[in-house]
């Protein structure tokens, strides 16, 4: 519902929320009437606003996007005030929208609703106030002209069905339509009286029971008969008045069935929209059972569940082979006697272990999007574990955002701090006992930061890192231009007096590297 909405006229606190309950049961009646459907709030005397919009799952909309928040001049609209003076409906009007696409129109009052009785969650029409012959808003059925003409030609029961579930609509009287999973082209439609005989079966509805071996007529047919579970659920929609969801597995399908007990207001839907009275009150009328097969649908889940339950293990071995190989190298750095070789060992340890963290985050989600912040906070761990000597003070302090990305991002991430600590370690503080590394993390939305910082003992004012020996800076900056197509830029440490600062910047949108991939994430 658009924020207008309190500022409209007319419209009290219970008014609104009333409003907000007929939005909630706008979706299902969009889908089942093939429609986009509107509803207008009266801004002031001269403008109406669009306070909410609802479009349809089973057909292509009507409207290229939403309208909602839309405000209309009366001129524009005429019929709109008319409605909210006259409190009479407008039959079919046929007219052409902004995209230039015949469509017809049906505009209805909504008046304020009668008061909910504590016993049931159906709205019962007795104990009106003087407001409640107020119109509050109007409700705005938009049809393609193509629809409409298909629809002329349906089934009279179930022309009817659907003008009374609009009907309902005007009263927010779709208890618990809110749950409902959205209709499909594909679902199937069936229409039982109150005793569960079928008065209307869509010709999707007649093939899916046709997939469960029912080759029968339905019409005319109890529920029961189908042995199916639709005349438990009609029976249990009927007993709690409101709409009822249920999933359930027949013959080796699924099937999503969907139940909407209708009422019906006689001399109402003989004038359309005359309010209702003490003497007119609603009384059940059928239930409309919705059916969608989900067999293909749940497959597909499960053999998707199934791939990412592979490829988690897949990444939880190569995350134990990479530990395996960091093990061994572990052993061979505390036996080797050159202090260089040590060293190197160390190192290609360090990006082993950095490699393995994204492995072990892999192998616990399914998703390929992953922390780097996590990431890095492993990283810091590990240092702080297993590479910083005792004998020196050095601290890594983390900071900034919490940013997601792609797994090739997050593991050249991983590589790139590691690296960067590395050299901050061996260098920085070559000639220091104490100091600190910062890592911080910026999302600016489009781009990531990643600004590595120390108070060590910095780099020469002739240093170009394109020159650079070091292979930990070469790693890094391959790793940058080639990999996450991003730049870097050297600065002076801390409060840009001491030490050195890389900062890494790259865009979250990738385009390039292996063959084929393509990848851009959007968060």
């Amino acid at each position: 519902m658009h924020n207008s909405i309190t500022e409209c006229l007319y419209l009290s606190e219970a008014g609104i929320g009333f409003l907000y309950t007929v939005e909630q049961q706008m979706g299902i009646v969009a889908d089942l009437s093939r429609a986009d459907i509107l509803l207008y709030g009266q801004k002031s005397q001269e403008e109406v606003v669009i306070l909410a919009h609802a479009q349809p799952h089973s057909l292509a909309h009507v409207y290229n996007r939403s309208r909602e928040g839309r405000i209309v001049s009366l001129n524009y609209r005429p019929e709109v005030p008319q409605i909210f003076a006259t409190g009479k409906a407008q039959r079919e009007q046929r007219s052409f929208i902004s995209e230039g696409a015949p469509v017809v129109r049906q505009a209805f009052p909504i008046h304020f609703p009668p008061k909910c009785s504590s016993s049931s969650n159906q709205r019962q029409p007795d104990d009106w106030s003087k407001e409640s012959t107020k119109v509050i808003a109007v409700l705005v059925i938009v049809t393609n002209l193509i629809e409409h003409e298909r629809h002329r030609l349906r089934d009279k029961v179930f022309k009817e069905t659907l003008k009374r579930l609009q009907m309902m609509l005007l009263c927010g009287q779709i208890a618990g339509a809110e749950i409902l999973s959205p209709f499909g082209e594909q679902d199937g439609i069936i229409y039982t009286d109150n005793e569960g005989i079928i008065q209307y079966a869509s010709g999707v509805a007649i093939n899916l029971y046709r997939r469960i071996g029912y080759k029968e007529t339905l019409v005319g047919r109890h529920l029961s008969d189908l042995e199916t579970g639709d005349d438990e659920l009609r029976r249990e929609a009927t007993l709690q008045q409101q709409c009822i969801e249920w999933i359930t597995e027949e013959t080796d399908r699924y099937w999503i069935r969907k139940a909407i007990p209708l009422v019906t207001y006689p001399s109402w839907l003989e004038s359309w929209l005359k309010p209702l009275s003490r003497s007119n009150s609603a009384r059940p009328n059928g239930v409309l059972i919705l059916l969608h097969d989900a067999t293909e649908t749940r497959r597909q889940v499960e053999e998707i569940r199934v791939k990412n339950a592979m490829i988690q293990e897949v990444h939880h071995r190569v995350k134990n082979n990479l530990q395996t190989i960091a093990g061994l190298l572990r052993m061979q750095s505390r036996r080797v006697k050159s202090e260089e070789t040590r060293l190197a060992l160390d190192e290609a340890l360090n990006r082993i272990l950095s490699v393995a963290v994204i492995h072990e985050f892999l192998s616990s989600n399914s998703s390929n999007i992953i922390n780097i912040k996590e990431v890095s906070n492993r990283i810091v761990n590990q240092f702080q574990q297993g590479m910083l000597s005792p004998d020196r003070t050095i601290r890594l302090e983390l900071s900034g955002d919490t940013i997601y990305l792609p797994a090739r991002q997050a593991t050249a991430c991983a590589l790139i701090i590691n690296e960067l600590v590395q050299n901050a370690v061996e260098h920085g503080f070559e000639h220091k006992q104490e100091g600190c590394i910062w890592i911080n993390l910026e999302d600016t939305g489009d781009d990531v930061i990643i600004n590595v910082s120390d108070n060590g003992d910095g780099v020469p004012q002739d240093f170009q890192l394109e020159k650079a020996e070091s292979l930990g800076l070469q790693i890094v900056k391959i790793l940058v231009e080639g990999d996450l197509k991003g730049q870097i830029q050297l600065g002076n440490g801390i409060n840009n007096k001491e030490g050195l600062s890389v900062e890494i910047t790259f865009s979250k949108s990738i385009f390039g590297g292996e063959a084929g991939w393509n990848e851009h994430v959007s968060l």
